[in-house]
């Protein structure tokens, strides 16, 4: 059953996630021609290959026959020429297909994980730390990688060389069978010992670099702090205890790995092979040429050994990588898109019937009610922690009520399709994310792609008061701005945040401190513009700006999750104590551009 998700992919192909190596091996099915060509062409591989040591045994019989045995030496010489090169030819497409498929599953995996990221819920996200999740995301893929080429493909050609061998052997002389078969029975219990011994060390291997990748990111993403803290040294401090932890179990899978005792054994079962093919030669039960033969066939027998030591390695890392990446995958999220639901033209009628709404078990919104009309504008006050935002993330469904109901148009917002109710509402917070990208494309960014056009983009940049910093940058439009905005000013990423939630058209507008860090011309400037694109558009807007909230059709007073008033700034000023001390500081006196702005 695939988890609920925001959002999902038309055709999205599904995995089974009910553990590790299923999961892993439902992403390899999917390519059953490379997975099962692949491993074809390996056994051939070793059929062929095995099969040197048998005719070099053949070429020692033909020379103990003298010049009689020329024309036989000829003979074997191109057959193994032929050989060669046919088993070369072989070994190069069984590597090319393990490749294929190592990298093919690599990029599903990758498709599947950020995909199921984007699905998951904003109380999900709240929870984790990014560098871990970014840890997951690459680091711990590169192991999957790894995992299939070059560890698995190895694997599977030395057991498969194993079994090949064992079986030429048999050929020889079933008597020969006695040493390798007890190696080979040795051999994976020693496997099996230093797999169990090594899979809890990769766990807390990927585990450890996790944590210490999110301590990386965390110092990164705040170095502004520590640097205005002096805090380098006891951050260089956690990150070295951080980065001692994961060297100390990379030290300890060094030592596991040091212990494997397969190489040791097969040291004694070479020993051991020559001696019982020299008895068996003496008791005339086999020729010099079955011996020749015999102990290049051991020889073989280090391939399998001494691949397993670090091909069994990056096995255990790569599973390691896989229980946690599966461990975000199957993450549960509290909302879905619910593909079925209502899809229709969104009139903005908003209402709010009795709504209680808490992270985890404590409460931040407490029977919340009130009303807003299609076109009409509320303004949300409230001393800080009063719950304003999360009151208007509870309208697009950012997190769901545990109470109550919030209706749009009569339809409780959980009754709508996801998308559809999203890509009605628009939100400008006032920690406004920019992305990487050029500035058209971030105005640009809530709208469909075949959607895109540049008069748009640009109306909606004059309309923000954008256009004309805009056109200062030597690329206009096309200027690429760094991560979250960094190049540019507080009030150039509000304005551009502006722009983008007009250029969407949304029905219902959120505004959360959206003018915060605006001066105040050109806050003037903007309220002109929103005014003209708030008519007939619902709108909540949360600010402390009189020159905003006075012209708001109502106003609700939040104090302590509660709404302990309602009404328009006069009737407030008049009968709520709690707004009063909220505008105390504020010049009674309106600023004329606002009244000419109301007129």
């Amino acid at each position: 059953m695939s988890a609920r998700s925001e959002f999902t992919l038309a055709n999205d192909y599904q995995y089974n996630r009910s553990g590790p190596v299923r999961w892993i091996v439902s992403h390899l099915l999917r390519y059953k021609f490379f997975l099962f060509g692949g491993m074809f062409m390996a056994v051939t591989t070793n059929a062929l290959y095995s099969t040197i040591p048998l005719f070099t045994g053949e070429a020692f019989n033909a020379v103990q026959r003298g010049q009689t045995g020329l024309p036989q030496l000829i003979s074997i010489t191109l057959i193994l020429l032929a050989l060669l090169l046919v088993q070369g030819s072989i070994d190069l497409s069984a590597r090319f297909s393990a490749e294929v498929l190592s990298k093919r599953f690599t990029r599903d995996a990758r498709e599947e994980l950020y995909s199921n990221l984007l699905g998951k819920s904003q109380t999900f996200h709240n929870r984790q730390q990014v560098g871990d999740v970014m840890a997951r995301a690459t680091n711990d893929m590169s192991q999957l990688s790894d995992m299939v080429s070059p560890a698995f493909d190895t694997i599977f050609d030395s057991f498969s060389s194993l079994a090949v061998i064992l079986i030429f052997i048999g050929f020889l002389n079933l008597r020969l069978l006695l040493v390798p078969v007890l190696y080979t029975i040795m051999f994976l219990i020693a496997l099996r010992y230093y797999s169990r011994k090594l899979s809890p060390v990769s766990d807390r291997m990927r585990e450890e670099f996790g944590k210490t990748n999110a301590t990386l990111n965390e110092a990164v993403r705040g170095v502004e702090v520590v640097k205005a803290t002096a805090q380098e040294p006891q951050e260089i401090a956690k990150f070295t205890t951080r980065a001692g932890r994961y060297r100390d179990y990379y030290v300890e899978n060094g030592k596991i790995q040091g212990r494997y005792l397969p190489t040791l054994l097969l040291g004694i079962a070479l020993a051991l092979a020559f001696l019982h093919g020299l008895y068996l030669l003496s008791q005339h039960q086999i020729n010099i040429g079955d011996l020749i033969a015999f102990i290049g066939l051991m020889t073989n027998l280090r391939f399998v050994t001494f691949m397993s030591i670090w091909s069994f390695g990056l096995v255990q890392l790569g599973i390691s990588g896989a229980k946690r990446i599966i461990a975000l995958l199957n993450e549960e999220t509290n909302l879905d898109e619910n593909e079925q639901g209502h899809q229709g033209k969104m009139h903005g009628d908003l209402i709010f019937e009795h709504v209680t709404f808490g992270y985890s078990n404590t409460p931040i919104l407490k029977d919340i009610s009130f009303h807003a009309t299609p076109g009409q504008t509320i303004a949300i006050v409230g001393q800080t922690g009063a719950g304003k935002s999360s009151l208007t993330k509870l309208v697009n469904r950012i997190y769901d009520v545990q109470s109550g109901s919030v209706k749009i148009d009569g339809i409780d917002v959980r009754a709508w399709n996801l998308d559809a109710l999203r890509s009605q509402i628009s939100t400008i917070e006032q920690d406004v994310f920019l992305f990487s990208r050029s500035i058209a494309e971030n105005i640009a960014y809530g709208l469909k792609e075949q959607k895109v056009d540049q008069a748009m983009v640009e109306q909606a940049a004059h309309d923000a008061q954008a256009h004309e910093f805009i056109q200062q940058f030597p690329h206009g439009y096309d200027t690429e701005i760094g991560e979250r905005g960094v190049t540019l000013s507080g009030g150039q990423r509000q304005r551009l945040a502006i722009a983008r939630a007009l250029l969407t058209n949304p029905c219902i507008l959120i505004l959360d401190d959206s003018t915060s860090a605006i001066d105040s011309a050109t806050e003037d400037e903007i309220q002109h513009a929103l005014q003209r694109v708030q008519q007939g558009r619902t709108t909540l807007m949360i600010t402390h700006r009189l020159s905003q909230i006075r012209w708001a059709d109502s106003i609700l007073v939040l104090q302590r999750g509660e709404v302990i008033a309602q009404g328009t700034h006069d009737e407030l000023m008049k009968s709520c104590e709690t707004y009063q001390r909220i505008f105390s500081h504020y010049d009674p006196v309106t600023p004329a551009s606002v009244v000419v702005g109301q007129e």
